[in-house]
């Protein structure tokens, strides 16, 4: 039950990290969960992220697993996992509801503002960077070798060349790791 309010602080810190999606706090997210607290590992976190593509809705849906998993893990009740579960979703979401909304109000009433379009343009490298920096992070934890680089090269160049639904391309995926590393 001690880690509910450790989730709390942790998740709204994050939610404030999220600038261009996400992603962009996965950096930080991998070293609060993995170093700092604990609760998992970098591959069992990747993991988590890769199953939240399948998932219907936003992909950081996975932070539930993840306040499920610190609890749970720890208590070993799983109403107290759900519990943390519930909290990581108010916490990561619910700041920057609230920030989206107090900010797209103020932002809305500057439209004749001279400024405003030189802020969006700076704000547009800095979320791609957000992002970049999110993916080459788990990059360092999903690709371990020719194979996986090979996997992730073939989604890359995929989601280049055609539209395709991305849970697809996570099943293919899943295919394709069975097929490679299956248990001998």
């Amino acid at each position: 039950m001690n880690q509910i309010p450790i989730l709390l602080r942790v998740f709204a810190y994050l939610s404030l990290l999220t600038v261009g999606g996400g992603m962009a706090a996965f950096p930080e997210m991998e070293h609060l969960t993995v170093q700092v607290h604990h609760w998992m590992t970098s591959s069992q976190l990747v993991h988590m992220y890769s199953v939240g593509q399948l998932a219907p809705g936003p992909n950081m849906m996975m932070i539930v697993s993840i306040g499920d998993w610190a609890v749970w893990g720890v208590s070993g009740s799983m109403a107290l996992g759900i519990l943390g579960g519930l909290v990581v979703i108010v916490a990561f979401f619910g700041p920057t509801a609230l920030l989206a909304l107090v900010v797209g109000r103020g932002w809305n009433k500057l439209e004749k503002w001279p400024w405003r379009a030189s802020i969006q343009q700076g704000l547009a490298p800095v979320s791609v960077g957000l992002l970049l920096a999110g993916t080459l992070s788990m990059a360092r934890t999903a690709v371990t070798g020719w194979t996986t680089g090979g996997i992730a090269l073939a989604v890359l160049l995929t989601m280049l060349w055609r539209k395709v639904n991305p849970a697809l391309l996570v099943a293919g995926g899943a295919i394709a790791g069975l097929i490679a590393f299956m248990p001998k």
